[in-house]
């Protein structure tokens, strides 16, 4: 039961709206282990849904490896060189009944906009791949997206889910729902003041998300819409 009505939902993509197969996380993986770090399979789960330079920073740092400018610089470019190749191979869906679930949303009056750690260069092209436009309009699937190239910091700060309700023209945090599937995009929601969901259609399970502090667990995007016809 949310406290207000919901004027905007904010959802996270890789694993949240859209299934890669896991690539995300392999390609994050893969490109911090190339430049000889060991990742933890901990701290990997951590740093997700950050914006991936800073985990790229981090997982680094964490596995042994000095994080200079040129070995992150590096990282990033290996990482999109990787989810490429996954995306190339395996290309990605919209998880099973989260199309419909978003027209159900919108139906309601409310605006959905997806959030992201990829930046435009990653997130643009994987939208149009999968074929999801975005604003008004006939064929539109979400009213706006914000990606790391729009904010000064991605997740768990709070900034893409205010861009994503300046965007929307939505002022009152209270009436924001956002979900993800990682701890950081519930951390984010709630540094945002927004009603925080954690969804199970990722790496994490319930209790990491509950223990992030989410207000709501749910088994998907697709439970969202029952969550928004409750009212008090």
């Amino acid at each position: 039961m949310t406290a207000h009505p919901i004027e905007l939902v904010a959802l996270d993509m890789a694993g949240t709206t859209i299934d890669d197969g896991g690539a995300v996380y392999e390609a994050l993986r893969g490109a911090v282990e190339d430049a000889g770090a060991t990742v933890a399979q901990a701290d990997l789960q951590v740093w997700m849904g950050t914006d991936k330079v800073e985990a790229i920073t981090n997982l680094l740092r964490l596995g042994g490896v000095e994080p200079t400018a040129e070995r992150v610089d590096a990282g990033f470019a290996r990482f999109r060189e990787r989810l490429q190749q996954a995306y190339t191979a395996t290309p990605p869906t919209a998880i099973a009944g989260v199309p419909e679930a978003l027209r159900e949303i919108r139906a309601l009056g409310v605006k959905v906009a997806l959030t992201t750690g990829f930046d435009d260069a990653v997130a643009l092209p994987l939208l149009a791949a999968i074929g999801w436009r975005i604003g008004e309009g006939e064929g539109a699937v979400v009213d706006a997206v914000v990606t790391t190239s729009d904010v000064a910091a991605g997740r768990p700060a709070p900034y893409m889910i205010h861009r994503a309700m300046e965007r929307t023209s939505v002022r009152d945090v209270a009436r924001v729902l956002a979900a993800g599937d990682t701890a950081v995009d519930v951390q984010a929601a709630n540094n945002a003041g927004a009603v925080s969901v954690g969804v199970l259609t990722g790496k994490a399970d319930g209790a990491t998300l509950a223990e992030a502090g989410a207000d709501h667990v749910l088994g998907g995007v697709v439970d969202i819409p029952g969550l928004l016809h409750v009212r008090p």
